[in-house]
C-alpha cells in the first residue's frame, strides 16, 4: 500500500475546509489532515488529525514543521465578513492564498489544490469573480509542479457563521433551477460542499505534473474516485 497523503489544509474553519475534515475522517490510511487557522474550532467527531492555530503571518513557519506533501486552500472570505471592503476582501482571497503558496513552494512542497469559483476571471466585472481569478492566474505563476484549481458553482452546505439570505433561497431553489442551467450558465450549478471536499482530497494524491482547472463535471468524477476507494 502506497503511504497516505499528509495534507496541510488552511480555510480549515469554512464550509470547505469543515467538509475536508468530515470527509477525511476514517481515511487514515489515504490522507493524514494538519489545519493550519486562525482560530480554534470544534472539530467533528472522529476526526484524528493534527490541528495548529496560528497568526497568518506565522503560517509559512508551521509549513515548515508540519511538512505537508500537499497544500490544500479552502480559503475564502465574503464582502459582508470584510466589511464590505475591497482591501479586507483580497486580503484573504488574494494575498493570504498567494502568501501561503510561496511560502509553501519556498519550503519544497510542490502540490496545491485551490478551491476557487466558478466563473473566476481577472478581467471579471464583479469583484468576487475577479480576484478568485487574479488569485488563480498568480497561482499558476509561483512555481507548483502541480496545480489543482476547482471551480465549484454554488455550494449547498451548512454555514456556521455568515448565513446568507440570498444565498441560501438560491440553495433551497436548486434542485428546481439546476435543470434549466444549461450551456455556459451549466459551471454554475449548485454542488454540494462534502463533494467539493471529496474532490480536493482525491486530486491530493494525484501525482502528474500540470494546472488543472476542475468544474463540476471534473469535481463530481473526482469525488466519485474517492468514495469509491473508501468503498
Amino acid at each position: 500500500m502506497s503511504e497516505p497523503v499528509r495534507v496541510a489544509l488552511v480555510g480549515a474553519t469554512g464550509l470547505i475546509g469543515r467538509s475536508i475534515i468530515e470527509e477525511s475522517i476514517g481515511r487514515r490510511d489515504d490522507v493524514q489532515i494538519v489545519a493550519i487557522a486562525r482560530r480554534e474550532m470544534k472539530l467533528p467527531q472522529g476526526a484524528k488529525m493534527e490541528m495548529v492555530i496560528a497568526e497568518p503571518a506565522n503560517w509559512g513557519e508551521v509549513l515548515g514543521v508540519v511538512m505537508p506533501n500537499v497544500l490544500i486552500s479552502a480559503l475564502g472570505t465574503t464582502w459582508k465578513r470584510a466589511g464590505k471592503s475591497e482591501s479586507a476582501f483580497r486580503a484573504v482571497d488574494y494575498d493570504l492564498v498567494l502568501d501561503t503558496a510561496r511560502a509553501a513552494v519556498k519550503l519544497g512542497i510542490e502540490h496545491m489544490v485551490s478551491v476557487s469559483s466558478a466563473g473566476a476571471n481577472p478581467a471579471s466585472k464583479n469583484l468576487y469573480l475577479r480576484v478568485k481569478g487574479e488569485a488563480e492566474r498568480d497561482l499558476s505563476k509561483v512555481g507548483f509542479k502541480r496545480l489543482d484549481l476547482l471551480q465549484p458553482g454554488l455550494l449547498r452546505g451548512s454555514r456556521e457563521r455568515d448565513i446568507r439570505f440570498g444565498e441560501g433561497f438560491a440553495r433551497a431553489a436548486s434542485p428546481l433551477i439546476d435543470p434549466l442551467m444549461r450551456g455556459k450558465w451549466r459551471a454554475y450549478r449548485s454542488i454540494k460542499a462534502e463533494t467539493v471536499a471529496d474532490g480536493a482530497l482525491k486530486l491530493a494524491s494525484r501525482k502528474a505534473a500540470g494546472r488543472f482547472t476542475h468544474d463540476n463535471e471534473s469535481i463530481w468524477r473526482a469525488a466519485r474516485d474517492w468514495a469509491k476507494r473508501a468503498a
